[in-house]
C-alpha cells in the first residue's frame, strides 16, 4: 500500500463507521479533512476536527507507519509543529512533536472497506497503456466530460507558464513573443529548437522593417539560419546571399550553425528550407498578424490568414541548387490546425488572462472546440480504449490526461480513477 491511498481515504472520508476513534480511544469527528498540500510540508492543511470534546484546527500528516514520523525527521521540523492528527495504517510508535507534545493518532486499517484497496491496486499495478484501460468504459459519462473540460483548462494553464516566461524575456512585447512561439511551431518538433533559435537571433522588429519585401525577409531568415554561407549556382540563392550580406552588416547580425537543422527522416515538404520559406511568406502576406489573430474568433478567417504559399523559387526546389518536380509549397490544413492548437490558442488564452479580457480566453477554448481533433499515437491509443475525441479541445485534454495522470499513475488525483475506485 502507498501513502496516496491513505490520503485518498482521508480526503474523501471513506470510512466504514461513523464511530471513529483515535488510538487513545477518544471519539474522532472529521468536520473538514483539510486541503491537500501539493508542496513540501504536512499532507493536509486547515483541517477541522473534534477529538473527544475538543475542537481542533490545523494540519494533518499521513504515513503508512507511525514510526515514519521519526524516519522522515518530522519531530525536528518546525513545519510539523501544528499537526493536530497523525493518520496511519499501522500505529507502531507513539508520536512526539518538536515541542515534546504527544500527537493524536488515527489508525485507519479497521475503518475502511478492503474492496477499495483491491480496486486501487488493480489500477495502480496495471501494466496496460493507461492503468484503467480495461474498465475506463465504466466511468460515468458526466464525470468524464466534466473532467476533460477541466483538463483542457489545466493544459492551457500549464502552457501559460512558458509563454509568460518568454513574455518577460522579451520585455513584455507580445508581438515578439508570438513571433517566437510561431517560429518554433513551424519547426514541428524535429526542427522546433533551431527555429526557436532563429527567432531569438532575428528579432521581430528587424523582420518587420522589411515586411513589404519578401526577398529581404527570406534573405534575413535564410541568412540567419546559416543557409547562405555557401556559394550557389542558382540565381535566387545568390541574390539572397547578396541581400543578406548587406543586411547582416546593417544590423550587426550573426548567423547560426546550419548543421543544427535536421533533414533526415523528413518528407521533402517538411524540410526546414521549405518551412522557412513558408514562414517568410506568412510574415510578408500578413501585416499586423498578431493583432488580427487576437481580435478574430472565426476559424475560417484564422485559417485564411495562414493559407500561404512559398515564393516561386520553391515551386521546383526543396533545397537550394537542387531542382525538383514542380509543386506549389502551400501550408497544409493539418499544419495550420497544428499551429492554431499549439501556438495561437495558448497565446490568446494567456493574452486574455494577462489583460483581464475573459472573452479572449473563452475565444481560445471555443476555437479548440470548433477544430477537428488531432491525430497522433496518443489519440489513436485513446480510441482503442473506447474514448474517441470529437474536437481539438477533447484531444488536448486527453493528451494532458495521459501525460500528467495516466503515465505517472496519479489515479487518485484523477476524476476518472476516483470514480472507478469508489463505484
Amino acid at each position: 500500500m502507498k501513502e496516496d491511498f491513505i490520503q485518498f481515504l482521508w480526503q474523501y472520508k471513506l470510512f466504514t463507521s461513523p464511530d471513529l476513534r483515535t488510538t487513545a480511544g477518544e471519539h474522532l469527528k472529521i468536520l473538514n479533512p483539510g486541503t491537500v498540500n501539493m508542496n513540501s510540508g504536512p499532507d493536509f492543511s486547515a483541517a477541522k476536527l473534534k477529538i473527544g470534546d475538543t475542537l481542533w484546527a490545523g494540519n494533518i500528516e499521513i504515513h503508512i507507519n507511525s514510526s515514519d514520523w521519526f524516519r522522515h525527521g518530522h519531530d525536528k521540523d518546525d513545519a510539523y509543529a501544528n499537526i493536530i492528527l497523525h493518520v496511519v495504517l499501522n500505529h507502531d510508535k507513539e508520536i512526539i512533536d518538536k515541542q515534546g507534545n504527544s500527537v493524536p493518532v488515527f489508525e485507519v486499517k479497521s475503518f475502511f472497506d478492503p474492496s477499495l484497496l483491491g480496486k486501487y491496486e488493480k489500477i495502480i499495478y496495471s501494466k496496460t497503456w493507461i492503468p484503467c484501460a480495461g474498465f475506463i468504459h465504466e466511468t460515468d459519462k458526466l464525470i468524464l466530460m466534466n473532467w476533460l473540460s477541466r483538463l483542457l483548462v489545466e493544459r492551457l494553464e500549464n502552457k501559460s507558464g512558458e509563454i509568460l516566461k518568454f513574455l518577460k524575456y522579451f520585455e513584455n512585447n507580445w508581438e515578439q513573443t508570438f513571433y517566437y512561439f510561431l517560429a518554433r511551431n513551424f519547426g514541428f518538433k524535429i526542427n522546433a529548437s533551431p527555429f526557436a533559435l532563429l527567432a531569438q537571433i532575428t528579432p521581430y522588429l528587424t523582420i518587420a522593417r522589411h515586411k513589404n519585401d519578401l526577398t529581404q525577409i527570406e534573405a534575413l531568415l535564410f541568412g540567419q539560419a546559416g543557409f547562405l554561407e555557401n556559394n550557389y549556382s542558382d540565381a535566387y540563392p545568390d541574390l539572397l546571399k547578396r541581400e543578406y550580406q548587406f543586411l547582416r552588416k546593417k544590423y550587426d547580425l550573426k548567423p547560426m550553425d546550419k548543421s543544427l537543422w535536421k533533414f533526415g527522416k523528413l518528407r521533402p515538404p517538411n524540410f526546414p528550407t521549405i518551412r522557412i520559406a513558408q514562414f517568410a511568406a506568412l510574415i510578408y502576406q500578413s501585416s499586423g498578424l498578431f493583432s488580427k489573430l487576437i481580435e478574430t474568433d472565426s476559424i475560417s478567417e484564422i485559417k485564411n490568414l495562414f493559407t500561404i504559399k512559398s515564393s516561386p523559387y520553391w515551386n521546383n526546389h526543396y533545397q537550394f541548387d537542387k531542382p525538383s518536380l514542380t509543386k506549389t509549397k502551400r501550408l497544409g490544413n493539418s499544419s495550420i490546425t497544428n499551429i492554431i492548437i499549439n501556438t495561437l490558442v495558448p497565446v490568446k488564452f494567456v493574452y486574455g488572462s494577462e489583460n483581464l479580457k475573459p472573452e479572449i480566453k473563452e475565444q481560445a477554448i471555443t476555437l479548440l472546440a470548433e477544430l477537428e481533433p488531432e491525430k497522433n499515437h496518443i489519440t489513436n491509443n485513446w480510441e482503442k480504449t473506447g474514448i474517441k475525441p470529437v474536437s481539438a479541445a477533447e484531444s488536448q485534454a486527453l493528451i494532458e490526461l495521459k501525460k500528467y495522470y495516466c503515465t505517472p499513475k496519479k489515479c487518485l488525483n484523477c476524476a476518472i480513477g476516483l470514480n472507478l475506485i469508489r463505484k
